[in-house]
């Protein structure tokens, strides 16, 4: 699909043209679409939209990686594909592309599931840098900095992201062929994108009070991203709900599937 500066968005939809409209949104910022497993547990009465952002994995585009820009092409895909509403979901970066939208396209919105993300503001920084510290051991961190600094063959390439996603996982039995998995996606990582829209980010705490729809959180419990600032939306988000997993990390839908089906299957239910 083309938006109208001419940026390229490759797309993936499933399930009957007339069911109920979710997109779903990757994290990042710059990397691609990886929720398939996400698409696979919805009811099949949804019609689900999975998309790369523009510059990312096969999407293509002008290097414009602002959040307004992002939220534009968003709604491009809305209404390419003919919806007044839809649910929009979000993992990591994601989730927060998602709440931006939904306070930014509020009549569009039907519902917004906010897998992942990091809550409001940068309270949430300190504590994950120190748990990705104890999680790694010395030798893993010092091999991750210095693979970090120079430039990367291939190889070296997927063993740096592997070290980098290794903690997002709870069980550390399964962790490295999770994280080596990710990691060996044959995509280039977007540093600008991620550079520029990682930084300057609008600050949810009031704007977020805007989203109108029913929300519901996501978070695994042992996601290095704390919980407790994600909880803060609560207090922020009107109609907003949190479904915890217990013994997940940042991707609770592989740890424990059954949990996070149940808890989004529940909720398109009741509002999508």
């Amino acid at each position: 699909m083309t938006v109208d500066d001419g940026a390229r968005l490759w797309t993936l939809s499933s399930g009957p043209a007339g069911g109920s409209p979710v997109v779903l949104c990757h994290g990042g910022p710059g990397l691609w679409d990886y929720l398939g497993p996400i698409s696979a547990m919805l009811d099949p009465a949804h019609h689900v939209h999975r998309y790369d952002q523009r510059g990312c994995g096969r999407s293509t585009g002008p290097h414009d990686y602002r959040l307004d820009r992002a939220l534009a092409d968003l709604d491009a895909l809305r209404r390419h594909w003919g919806y007044d509403r839809w649910t929009v979901f979000g993992h990591s970066w994601g989730a927060t592309l998602v709440l931006a939208y939904a306070w930014t396209y509020p009549e569009h919105v039907q519902a917004v599931i906010y897998c992942g993300g990091v809550g409001p503001g940068t309270a949430w920084r300190a504590p994950y840098h120190a748990e990705v510290a104890n999680r790694l051991t010395a030798g893993q961190q010092e091999r991750r900095d210095e693979l970090e600094r120079r430039k990367r063959s291939w190889e070296e390439e997927v063993e740096f992201r592997m070290l980098c996603w290794l903690p997002d996982y709870a069980d550390p039995s399964r962790a490295e062929v999770w994280a080596r998995a990710a990691a060996s996606a044959p995509f280039e990582i977007n540093w600008q994108a991620n550079r520029a829209l990682a930084s300057g980010l609008p600050d949810a705490t009031t704007l977020a009070a805007k989203v109108t729809a029913p929300t519901l959180i996501i978070h695994g419990e042992q996601d290095p991203r704390p919980l407790a600032n994600t909880r803060r939306l609560l207090d922020i988000l009107p109609g907003a709900t949190l479904a915890t997993i217990p013994e997940a990390g940042h991707f609770p839908w592989l740890e424990d599937p059954t949990a996070v089906s149940t808890r989004l299957n529940a909720f398109l239910s009741a509002h999508g």
